[in-house]
C-alpha cells in the first residue's frame, strides 16, 4: 500500500533525527525539505565552534526553521565541551550554591554559547529531584534532593536559556530522580502514590511551566498508579492528564530518545514507540543518536499508517505538528542576546564547592585519580584536576587494582590527594583512603553526587558537586595546586 504523502509529511514534522559526523549527509537535508522537524546534535557532531556553526547553517539552508537540538546541561552532561569538559558547573553545584540569580546567569551563558553556533533547542535543564542518592543516571545533573530547591532553580534556568532565544526543555517528566536503574538500559519503576509524586517530583515541572518553558521532556519510567505497565512516554494519563490538564502546560512535549530500551523494548520497536508516544500526547519525538534515513522513513511510515487505520487520531497528529511548528517559530524569532562571562563558570563552581580542613597540610602532593565509569547520558568526557595542576604529578589508577603500598611508594614522602566520583560507593576506594590516611597527610576530592560518608583520617575533604572543567579548576585552586599563568 502506497504511503500517503500528506500523512508522511505530517509524520516527519514530529521527528528529531540525528546523523554521524561533522557534516550533515545529503539525506539529513533532504528530509528537512520534506518536512522533518529537525535534528539532535551529539558529541560526534561537535568539533570547534566554527565547525558547529557551519553545520547548523548547512541544515538551515535546507529548512530555515529547522529545530537543532542538543543536550547541553553544563556540568557532567555536555556536548559542546565533550572533548575537554564543560566550562560551567552542573546543576548539583548550582543547587549547593543556592543562588537562583547565579543559576540564571549560568544558563544564560549556556544559551549564548548555543545561540552563537546556531542551536535553538536545548534538551535541558534536568529538573528531577534526586531523592535517591544511588540514582545511576541523574545524580549531579539534579539541582538537589528537595523539591523546593529544585523548583526555584528550575525557573531560573529556564529564564536564562530562553533570554537568549534558545528553547528550554525541562526533563524528565514526571520525575526520574527516584529511580535506581537507567532508562537507557531498562524500564525503571517508581512505585509511589500520586500524592508522593505531586509533593516530591512535580513542583519543579510546575515551576518550569510557570517560567514559560517552551518544551518538557517525557521520561521512560513506569509509575504504576499513573502509567500502568508502560512508561510515562506512552501514558495519556501522564502527558495529557497530568502535564497538560493539571499543570497547564501548552508547549511542546518532547520524548526522551525512543531508541532507549525503556521505550523501544516496551513498545516492541522504535516505530511502534513513536505511535504510542504521539497517541499519549507527545508532540516531538527524539529518535536518539543512532539514526539513518531508513529508520526515519520506517518511523514516518508507521505513524502515517497508524493515522490512516485509526490507531492514531489524525487530529492528534495534526495537534502535535502544530505544537512543533509553534516551537520552531519561536526558536526562529530573534531574541535579545545576553552575552556570557568567561569567568562565570569557575566563579559558580567555587560557590558550589565545600572544603573541609586545611589545604596547607597538603603541599606538593601526588594526585591520584581513581578510574570511574560514565553513564550513557554523560558519555566519555574528560574530568578531574589534571588540566589545572601546576607542577604537580598526577597518576590514574583503578581503585580495585592497586594497593596502599603501591601508592605510598609512588608518593614517597609527599602527601596524597585522592580524586574520585561516588567514592562512598566503592569499598576498594574507601579502604585505600583509610589505610593511606592512617600513615600520611591525605586529601580527598569527591566529584560525584555526595553522601553523608566522610573519609576517616583525611586532612582535607573537598566536595565539588560535579566533574566539569570548571569544577576541576575550582578544586585545584582550593587545594593550592593551580596557579594562573
Amino acid at each position: 500500500m502506497a504511503l500517503d504523502p500528506g500523512l508522511r509529511r505530517l509524520a516527519l514534522h514530529t521527528l528529531l533525527a540525528a546523523f554521524p559526523g561533522h557534516v550533515a549527509p545529503d539525506w539529513a537535508g533532504e528530509l528537512l525539505t520534506e518536512g522533518l522537524a529537525g535534528h539532535t546534535l551529539f558529541g560526534a557532531n561537535v568539533g570547534e565552534p566554527e565547525q558547529v556553526a557551519r553545520l547548523t547553517a548547512q541544515l538551515r539552508s535546507a529548512r530555515p526553521d529547522a529545530l537543532i537540538a542538543i543536550d547541553e546541561e553544563g556540568g557532567d552532561v555536555t556536548r559542546l565541551g565533550h572533548r575537554t569538559g564543560s566550562p560551567y558547573p552542573g546543576n548539583a553545584a548550582l543547587g549547593a550554591a543556592d543562588d537562583p540569580e547565579l543559576t540564571r546567569r549560568i544558563y544564560a551563558a549556556i544559551g549564548a554559547d548555543l545561540a552563537a553556533v546556531g542551536i535553538n533547542l536545548n534538551l535541558a535543564p534536568t529538573v528531577d529531584v534526586n531523592s535517591v542518592a544511588e540514582n545511576p543516571i541523574i545524580g549531579t545533573r539534579s539541582f538537589g534532593a528537595g523539591p523546593a530547591l529544585v523548583a526555584r532553580h528550575t525557573g531560573a534556568a529556564v529564564a536564562g536559556l530562553q533570554a537568549n532565544g534558545v528553547a528550554a526543555c525541562a526533563k524528565h517528566f514526571p520525575g526520574h530522580g527516584a529511580t535506581v536503574t537507567d532508562s537507557h538500559l531498562e524500564l525503571p519503576t517508581v512505585d509511589v502514590p500520586l500524592a508522593v509524586l505531586r509533593e516530591r517530583d512535580l513542583p519543579p515541572f510546575a515551576a518550569a511551566v510557570q517560567a514559560g518553558t517552551r518544551a518538557v521532556m517525557s521520561a521512560h519510567i513506569r509509575v504504576p498508579e499513573l502509567t500502568g505497565d508502560g512508561p510515562a512516554t506512552f501514558s495519556r494519563a501522564a502527558l495529557t492528564g497530568l502535564l497538560r490538564d493539571e499543570l497547564g502546560f501548552r508547549g511542546a512535549i518532547v520524548t526522551d530518545a525512543l531508541e532507549m530500551r525503556g521505550a523501544a523494548a516496551s513498545a516492541g520497536s522504535i516505530p511502534r514507540a513513536a505511535v504510542a508516544a504521539l497517541a499519549a500526547g507527545a508532540d516531538l519525538l527524539c529518535i536518539g543518536a543512532v539514526v539513518d534515513r531508513a529508520l526515519v522513513e520506517a518511523i514516518a511510515a508507521e505513524i502515517a499508517a497508524a493515522a490512516g487505520d485509526g490507531r492514531l487520531e489524525l487530529a492528534r497528529l495534526e495537534d502535535a505538528v502544530a505544537r512543533t511548528a509553534a516551537l520552531a517559530a519561536w526558536s526562529a524569532t530573534p531574541h535579545r542576546a545576553e552575552p556570557g562571562d568567561g569567568d562565570l563558570g569557575v566563579e559558580a563552581a567555587r560557590r558550589g564547592m565545600i572544603v573541609e580542613g586545611d589545604p596547607a597540610e597538603l603541599r606538593s602532593p601526588l594526585v591520584v585519580q581513581f578510574v570511574a565509569g560514565h553513564s550513557i547520558a554523560e558519555g566519555r568526557v574528560p574530568w578531574g584536576l589534571g588540566p589545572h595542576l601546576s607542577g604537580v604529578e598526577q597518576i590514574e589508577v583503578p581503585a580495585g587494582e592497586t594497593t596502599p603500598e603501591a601508592l605510598a611508594a609512588a608518593a614517597g614522602d609527599r602527601p596524597i590527594v585522592l580524586v574520585g566520583r561516588r567514592l562512598h560507593s566503592s569499598p576498594a576506594a574507601r579502604t585505600l583512603i583509610g589505610k593511606l590516611a592512617a600513615e600520611r597527610p591525605v586529601g580527598v576530592v569527591e566529584m560525584g553526587w555526595p553522601s553523608p560518608w566522610r573519609p576517616e583520617g583525611a586532612r582535607v575533604y573537598v566536595v565539588t558537586h560535579g566533574a566539569s572543567l570548571a569544577n576541576g579548576r575550582a578544586a585545584a585552586e582550593a587545594l593550592g595546586l593551580h596557579h594562573a599563568a
